[in-house]
């Protein structure tokens, strides 16, 4: 364990071995050394600077699409939570939006200003900040298409400011490595439209979503990159995994029936049970097909 002696003072919240699991989508993993929920930004920089370098920093949204492992996160976690991180602004064809705020949420700011091109966030279970750091997109869209610029801070608290080519983006990647810069706000530019039409859809996306994938289970949304020329839901349906359970050290995890790129924990899962099924999927579809499936959903945290 990191040590937590001497944390800087905050304004937010603070709290020591809190349990993760609440916070996640799936409901499972470990405690946090200690959990973070600055604030605003200048109590996330003043924290910041008056960390000891020596302890590790892990960034957490909404826990929707990673899964925190048993044995819990060393060292300080960071939860963007809370109306000063979720501001979201319009300003002619910009929209500005908070790391904390949800991606279906500046999807339908985007909507009430007449923008189009952001409806495609409608459809992602996460926040901005998370959508910064992975270039998160469906439905042939991506981050990259939409993004003019962010802002964060640093491990020491000092302000930095990206433009889009920056982050260097590919799919389902930036060049920045994850909790090096933890995002404060991010500028989006759309296109004129009429209001009407592009809420129409942001209601398909969102109908088209609620059909097809298992949002009202307790899951992690896409498990894994879509390989090149394939789809993972493919690889794992045709490798015999959709609905079968698979236990390591508890109830056990599944891939959905409803979309066999959704893992979910139907009730008793624990997080060794869930990225056990991961790498065993992994491991027999490579078996199987010679294809490689790379994780989507991060894995953070101690294994037990």
């Amino acid at each position: 364990m990191a040590s937590l002696e001497h944390l800087p003072p905050v304004r937010g919240k603070l709290l020591l071995n809190e349990p993760l699991g609440p916070y996640t989508w799936f409901r499972v993993g470990g405690a946090a050394d200690a959990l973070f929920i600055p604030a605003d930004a200048d109590d996330l920089a003043d924290f910041l600077k008056g960390l000891d370098p020596s302890v590790p920093v892990t960034v957490l949204g909404v826990g929707s699409n990673v899964i925190v492992r048993d044995g819990g996160v060393e060292g300080v976690v960071i939860r963007l939570v809370g109306r000063p991180w979720a501001q979201i602004t319009t300003d002619g064809d910009t929209i500005k939006a908070g790391a904390g705020a949800l991606d279906s949420m500046v999807a339908k700011a985007s909507a009430k200003a007449g923008l189009a091109g952001l409806e495609f966030y409608a459809g992602i279970p996460g926040t901005v900040g998370g959508a910064l750091t992975m270039n998160a997109g469906c439905y042939g869209s991506e981050t990259k298409d939409i993004l003019v610029s962010a802002w964060g801070l640093t491990r020491r608290g000092e302000r930095v400011d990206y433009a889009l080519a920056d982050f260097g983006y590919t799919y389902r990647h930036s060049v920045v490595p994850e909790n090096e810069i933890i995002w404060v706000e991010a500028t989006y530019r759309g296109t004129p439209a009429d209001p009407t039409e592009v809420q129409a859809k942001i209601d398909e996306i969102t109908s088209r979503r609620e059909l097809t994938q298992p949002i009202r289970e307790k899951t992690g949304g896409s498990t894994f990159k879509n390989p090149p020329g394939h789809s993972s839901w493919k690889l794992v349906d045709e490798a015999g995994w959709r609905g079968k359970l698979f236990a390591v050290t508890g109830g056990g995890a599944m891939f959905s029936d409803l979309h066999s790129n959704f893992m979910i924990n139907p009730g008793e899962a624990t997080a060794a049970d869930i990225e056990g099924l991961g790498e065993a999927v992994r491991a027999d579809v490579k078996q199987k097909s010679g294809i490689q499936l790379d994780w989507e959903i991060k894995r953070i945290g101690r294994t037990g």
